[in-house]
């Protein structure tokens, strides 16, 4: 058997990075006593010697410890991640420049590929990839051991180039495969159109660092209008989220006092809070928000905020659940750490984390004079993932008592089975208003859940007026 002796300098390097590994280990779960820290790292690097003298094929050792780093951190929660150099540069460029890929929000669930929602518009959309979709192949690649990151970098290309997926749906005998052309990702996230007159539909797909910018823009567009905007709809179904300080700004664009989200990390006595100011020039007409199970993160974040503050009604099925706070830290030759320091809070003090918004309103989503039913698939949800954080209900804030418990939000309105085709159908409801290629709001009045959004704001006018 081959046996390789191993150098000093060589033996310093993997005490250096083991050092490195429990150094993160214990400023994650707390400081390890001195003793139980020499004897993990005496045993890690027991642990690689013995591979590198004796395993059947060499290995690197620096492979090994970035491998060890990764399953370190991932065994925490969902969203923590150690990234390579490639995997952090592309993290930093979904917020932004725009890229060239396919358009999905993928996670991991139980080891699985697993699409949480195409972003709408995008090659994925139009092809018809659903949420829950799990991909088991890009390319001729399985994706059983690929990394979360691995599997974006590979979707992701110049535009115009082609990429085969196949995906396992539920319900299909056979595996699915779609060959996608990449696109530019637009970094745009708002549309907007006048639903009737009077009533303004605003659609915000993702938070980015221009979303409130754009929003603004949005709403003086809608207001210009011959009929003074009497009410509107606000967008967040499907809308996986983005950055906290545009959900902050986009939230304070309609609230003029108030906390918007409180943030609490591993020090429940330190809490930051981030409040709403008043700059005279928030709009007083009604709103109605709509979520469902794609609404993640900072989309969660401002339903939360409108509707604790009692600024908007919130209409739908229960959103995702993700309720917790990211940051990320730069490390040395581009690698970069992505771990979870905090949970977010609502207004009242409610967590969002595994348990999401629930609705004022349970509406599921169908089309209009259909016999389908409930469109609204059990999707994917925060609380669904491995490793995810619990949740922390209140805050005890005001004697607030908890909202409804997340199997009341599926007794209410999440339990049944959808219809493909008609899936397909709406997912193409708003393409149009997408493209910009079409602005008749004929198509969007065929969702059951924009349908009824109108007739409350309708009937808010109608007994608003009756009341004068």
């Amino acid at each position: 058997m081959h046996s390789q002796k191993k150098s000093p300098v060589r033996k310093g390097f993997v005490l250096a990075l083991a050092a490195a590994v429990f150094f993160l280990a214990s400023s994650v779960h707390g400081e390890l006593s001195k003793a139980d820290t020499y004897e993990g790292l005496k045993l890690f690097s027991d642990v690689i010697e013995e591979l590198e003298k004796n395993y059947v094929e060499p290995v690197d050792t620096r492979d090994l410890i970035e491998e060890a780093i990764h399953g370190m951190v991932e065994s925490l929660d969902p969203h923590s991640t150690f990234m390579p150099p490639e995997a952090f540069e592309s993290l930093q460029s979904e917020t932004r420049g725009d890229f060239g890929g396919i358009g999905i929000v993928i996670t991991k669930e139980d080891g699985r590929l697993t699409v949480v929602s195409p972003i709408e518009g995008t090659p994925a959309y139009k092809a018809g990839i659903q949420a829950n979709d799990v991909i088991i192949k890009v390319e001729d690649e399985s994706t059983q051991d690929m990394m979360l990151w691995e599997a974006v970098k590979q979707m992701r290309g110049e535009p115009g180039t082609e990429l085969q997926i196949t995906v396992v749906r539920e319900g299909e005998p056979e595996p699915l495969e779609f060959t996608l052309v990449r696109a530019v990702i637009p970094m745009d996230s708002v549309r907007h159109i006048i639903l009737q007159p009077g009533y303004g539909y605003l659609w915000v797909t993702n938070f980015r660092e221009n979303t409130t910018d754009e929003v603004k823009k949005a709403l003086a567009d809608l207001e210009k209008n011959a009929d003074p905007l009497k009410g509107l709809i606000l967008d967040l179904r499907d809308n996986p989220g983005g950055l906290l300080t545009q959900a902050v700004s986009l939230s304070d664009v309609f609230l003029a006092d108030g906390r918007i989200v409180s943030i609490r990390g591993r020090d429940q006595k330190e809490e930051s809070v981030y409040r709403a100011e008043d700059d005279n020039q928030e709009p007083d007409y009604p709103i109605v928000v709509l979520i469902n199970g794609g609404s993640a993160s900072a989309a969660e974040i401002v339903a939360g905020a409108l509707q604790d503050n009692g600024r908007a009604l919130v209409l739908g099925t229960t959103s995702f659940g993700k309720g917790s706070v990211q940051t990320v830290r730069p490390l040395r030759n581009g690698y970069g750490l992505k771990y979870t320091v905090a949970r977010y809070y609502t207004p009242k003090g409610i967590s969002i984390q595994a348990e999401g918004i629930h609705p004022d309103l349970v509406v599921k989503r169908r089309l209009l004079d259909e016999k389908s039913g409930g469109l609204d698939a059990r999707r994917i949800k925060e609380g669904d993932l491995k490793n995810h954080l619990p949740g922390k209900m209140e805050l005890e804030q005001d004697g607030q008592e908890p909202g409804p418990s997340e199997s009341d939000g599926e007794k209410a309105g999440e339990g049944q089975t959808e219809d493909e085709t008609d899936v397909q159908k709406l997912m193409r409801l708003r393409d149009s208003l997408y493209e910009h290629s079409e602005r008749s709001p004929d198509a969007l009045m065929l969702d059951s859940q924009i349908n009824r959004a109108y007739e409350i704001l309708r009937g808010y006018e109608v007994f608003s007026a009756m009341g004068d």
